[in-house]
């Protein structure tokens, strides 16, 4: 390739820098190939492993895709880098870590192409003695909650819905359920009609990979199976259970257990569910809109994925809480595989291990789920179009909770969402569980805050004037002062008269001029510290003193 089709090339297979690709002139390699920490050949290809994988490009401009070629490569060959990076990087596959090298014909420039793989199950990768990451344009040492994830990952070994029932034949499942795989299996192949009206149950179980060779596998008993077949499962188990409760209650109105197969069973399930009208009044509009409270999808999706990710060895029902005229909620045993559901929602980032791969695969054969984890960004995406708050994961003790609610909560939020149709989901998302006072990370708030969408000290962060000032709602912004309240010298001020007009004033004095003024985002310990904090910065200056009556006066 001549230079330029060089350039054109890496253009095309490595667009754009991100965790998972770097661009480095490192126009010498003997001193940059292990050289400084975070800085070298090897702090990246830790960087990059321990996320998904990727590959760093070497003589290659950053941002231009100029070829400038790696001038000095000391005494490193290709084999010789790779024994360096494998040796000075602890934990990296040797077998999947590669070097390519690109010469330019017509100036011989060369690049170089490293191709890291992502890390071993519950093994960093660390260089320098150090796991690294990348965050935005920074390299830096693995956050706390990123190490955790890698040494906390679900490792599978064996995949549960794929082994084969060996006392169950097609006789053990039902008839119409049979009929309903087919006729969504022909929804999701509609070119292949005819062919598939052809073909007799035992063909077309295998070709929707939900037998083997005509074998029934977990997987069909699952999805398919009599309610009377369920003995076959044992000591596992398929069922599904609904609980209707009110708000607030613990103990249940109704409850119903809904077994195999569980095809059928999501139907009479989401038939269960009291999907009653709502009218919501949007605060750009004076007329309400009416729909159903709970979008279809946003019943189905949750409820399919719990059927798809549960941990059948645990011996558990999935459950659905449903929650009067309020909110619905989903759980299944078994950890949430993703990362985070953050990645999921916000780079469309595909699940790259199963814990029940043939179940999962069949369920998509069946129209029953989404490919690539679009379906969960399109449930946060349904509850923005209807201004209602996002859904709630809780992934802890080993299962996956998941609230959807079903009404507007929070009528500020509503505005918000009305008054910036800009905003992208990630930043709803945050802004979200703000609004819901529930934690983030400190990396998540020095984002809010770069973006300024935030505002206060943790734990107690409220939403900015950059978001709160394109809302018309009065009680919106008049809500947004009281948690900004005023600045320091605004208080020192008050202090000050408060002393020029009485004298003096003792603590107790102090606190009850300016306690009922401080922000209601402050608590009680707070607003002491900041009166501390008042009082030093005015000693500080020479305005007051402390005197001998242990009374606050004028200097």
């Amino acid at each position: 390739m001549r230079k330029q089709e060089i350039s054109e090339y890496v253009r095309i297979q490595y667009p754009r820098e991100n965790e998972g690709c770097d661009w480095k002139e490192y126009k010498n390699l003997r001193n940059s190939l292990c050289g400084h920490e975070g800085d070298d050949v090897v702090s990246y290809v830790s960087a990059i492993s321990n996320m998904n994988g990727g590959a760093i490009v070497i003589g290659i401009q950053d941002k231009t895709f100029d070829v400038v070629g790696i001038r000095d490569f000391g005494n490193y060959t290709i084999e010789s880098a790779k024994a360096k990076i494998v040796g000075k990087c602890r934990n990296i596959s040797s077998e999947e870590l590669n070097i390519d090298e690109l010469t330019a014909e017509d100036t011989g420039e060369k690049v170089w192409i490293i191709t890291i793989p992502k890390h071993k199950p519950r093994l960093p990768v660390y260089a320098h003695n150090k796991a690294w990451q990348r965050i935005g344009d920074s390299l830096v040492g693995m956050t706390d909650d990123r190490l955790r994830s890698i040494l906390t990952e679900l490792v599978i070994t064996d995949d549960w819905s794929v082994a084969v029932v060996e006392d169950a034949t097609i006789a053990d499942l039902d008839p119409e359920a049979i009929e309903k795989a087919r006729k969504e299996y022909t929804k999701r192949n509609p070119f292949r009609k005819a062919e598939i009206s052809a073909w007799d149950d035992t063909k077309f179980l295998d070709k929707a990979k939900i037998t083997i060779n005509g074998k029934i596998t977990r997987t069909a008993l699952v999805l398919l199976g009599k309610e009377e077949s369920e003995h076959l499962l044992t000591p596992y188990v398929a069922c599904i259970r609904w609980s209707l409760r009110e708000v607030g209650a613990t103990q249940n109105k109704d409850y119903e257990i809904l077994s195999m197969p569980l095809l059928l069973s999501v139907d009479k399930l989401y038939n269960k569910v009291r999907n009653v009208k709502y009218r919501l009044v949007r605060p750009d509009s004076m007329f309400p809109d009416e729909m159903l409270r709970y979008d279809m999808f946003n019943i189905r999706e949750p409820l399919n994925n719990a059927i798809a990710h549960q941990d059948y060895t645990k011996c558990a029902r999935i459950e659905v809480v449903e929650y009067e005229d309020d909110h619905i909620i989903f759980q299944n045993y078994g950890t949430f595989l993703p990362e985070s559901v953050e990645n999921v929602v916000t780079k469309d980032c595909p699940e790259s291990v199963y814990r029940n791969r043939f179940l999962v695969e069949a369920m998509r054969n069946l129209n029953m789920i989404e490919t690539e984890g679009g379906g969960i960004k399109k449930m946060f995406v349904n509850q923005r179009m209807r201004l209602f708050p996002m859904p709630e994961y809780d992934l802890s003790d080993n299962k996956v909770r998941v609230t959807i609610i079903g009404k507007v909560i929070d009528e500020n939020f509503a505005r918000i969402l009305t008054d910036n149709p800009e905003l992208h989901l990630d930043d709803i998302m945050l802004l979200d569980k703000v609004q819901k006072k529930k934690c983030i990370t400190d990396e998540q708030a020095a984002y809010l805050r770069k973006r300024r969408f935030i505002e206060g000290r943790k734990p107690n962060f409220y939403l900015a004037h950059k978001v709160v000032s394109k809302t018309k709602d009065a009680n919106l912004k008049g809500q947004y002062i009281k948690n900004r309240s005023f600045d320091d010298e605004y208080f020192m001020k008050l202090i000050l008269e408060y002393l020029n007009k009485f004298g003096k004033a003792s603590r107790k004095d102090i606190n009850g001029l300016l306690t009922g003024k401080l922000s209601d985002v402050l608590d009680d310990t707070q607003k002491k510290n900041k009166i501390d904090y008042l009082l030093k910065k005015l000693k500080e200056r020479g305005c007051i003193e402390f005197n001998k009556e242990k009374q606050w006066v004028l200097c």
